[in-house]
């Protein structure tokens, strides 16, 4: 390790942004926390997020990026023609396994130049997904992963057949691919969000496991403020993600549908996807879509994409969250509402298990499908109708975000298990690269 007592360290991912949003933004916060801080940190990530990072960190010279080749070029033309997932599998994996090469070569360079104590490698945070960052003669970290998810039995066909079958021969694959790109075999910690991530892990990967939950929340921009006065005190519900199927905002209207019959309540849509123009159609058939004549405060909207700022303020003046997702590993908007204050509705399945609790939300068992509509329209009449319990539930979300989700808290974590893999670094991959 350097004699320097800051350490020396190279966030290393595929993307960095807020704007991509997901785990892209993991890096990126990594990135943020240990630059306010003065600690020596490098990022190293794809030249499609310069113009976000330049207009974050104007003038910082710790930012390398890797531009895309012909065969990123390639791989992504192919990936236009075929549906999301199996284009995520096939040629993103292509795609995302150049870009690691690419990576590698820099990596390897910051770490002769400038003496670095540790790599971590937040992004892919599929715990199947082979890495490429290996052989640096220092430790490697990398994670928190988040993954092994399926659907709940009664939605299990959800997923096409051909999405089953890829799926399948990728989990036959995994050890293959990880014996080939000895990366997580080789690293000094695997960093996991849950037992179900480390149960999913391939075998034959690096013994030394840590759980560490991946999401954070930017206690800087997801405030607790009060939200604006609204004059006709018709409680606001809001839904914050990507339209696309899994997110099952079909369920969730309809569900406000049962709701809107029993009380009145209101219901914005955040966020954009393959499917809005669908979702606005339901929305218009079940008649729950705001429409000149709607009563103030009342029906459906939809916002369509907004950045994180005027997110927040959409958020804000929300009363409760509903994240209704099938496939929900993580769940960054849960941490983002339970930091301003914001009671939630959830599934009770993946990431929204991992967070909340019945004092600051409201987690619904989907057995089926009719079962979660019901209970979804149950839990909204329910905070609709008590002020006070949403209150309550807020003050306990918010409470629990400071003290286990705040990036501060989660980076001295991090940097205690950097500190950890430097004085215990005895590995195989440290020796045989410091032998070469």
């Amino acid at each position: 390790m350097s004699a320097d007592p800051r350490l020396k360290v190279v966030i290393v991912s595929e993307h960095a942004s807020a704007r991509f949003g997901g785990e892209a933004a993991l890096p990126l916060h990594y990135f943020r926390v240990l630059r306010a801080r003065g600690e020596a940190v490098w990022l190293v990530t794809h030249a499609r997020t310069r113009d976000e990072l330049n207009t974050l960190f104007p003038g910082e010279t710790r930012i390398r990026y890797i531009e895309d080749t012909r065969l990123n070029r390639l791989m992504w033309r192919i990936a236009q023609r075929l549906p999301a997932q199996i284009a995520y599998f096939t040629v993103g994996f292509v795609s995302r396994f150049a870009t690691q090469l690419a990576q590698r070569r820099v990596v390897r360079e910051l770490v002769q130049q400038h003496g670095i104590d540790v790599v971590h490698q937040p992004m892919p945070v599929s715990p199947r997904e082979p890495s490429m960052m290996f052989g640096f003669g220092v430790p490697v970290l990398i994670g928190p992963m988040n993954g092994g998810m399926e659907y709940p039995p009664a939605f299990a066909r959800h997923r096409g057949r051909a999405e089953r079958s890829l799926l399948a021969v990728g989990r036959w694959s995994a050890a293959v691919l990880n014996a080939l790109m000895p990366g997580k075999r080789r690293a000094a910690t695997l960093l996991v969000a849950n037992a179900r991530t480390r149960h999913a892990l391939p075998a034959g990967v690096c013994p030394r496991v840590v759980e560490l939950v991946e999401n954070g929340v930017d206690l800087s921009l997801w405030r607790d403020e009060a939200p604006a006065e609204r004059v006709d005190g018709v409680p606001l519900f809001a839904f914050v993600g990507r339209l696309v199927d899994w997110k099952a905002v079909d369920v969730l209207l309809e569900a406000f549908r049962v709701a809107s019959q029993r009380a009145r309540m209101g219901l914005v849509i955040i966020g954009d996807g393959v499917q809005r123009a669908s979702l606005e159609r339901l929305a218009h058939h079940l008649c729950i879509a705001a429409v000149p004549q709607t009563p103030a405060g009342e029906g459906v909207r939809f916002t369509g994409w907004l950045p994180q700022s005027a997110c927040a303020e959409r958020l804000r003046d929300a009363d409760v969250l509903v994240l209704p997702s099938l496939l929900e590993c993580g769940g960054a908007v849960v941490l983002e509402a339970m930091a301003m204050g914001k009671p939630v509705i959830a599934t009770a399945w993946g990431g929204p298990l991992d967070y909340l609790d019945e004092r600051c939300g409201v987690l619904v068992r989907p057995a089926n499908r009719a079962a979660l509509v019901r209970g979804l329209a149950d839990a909204m009449v329910r905070l609709a109708a008590s002020p006070e319990l949403r209150r309550s539930m807020g003050r306990h979300g918010r409470e629990k975000a400071l003290r286990d989700y705040d990036w501060e808290v989660k980076v001295d974590r991090m940097l205690a298990l950097y500190r950890e893999a430097c004085h215990g670094a005895r590995g195989s991959d440290i020796e045989s690269a410091r032998a070469a």
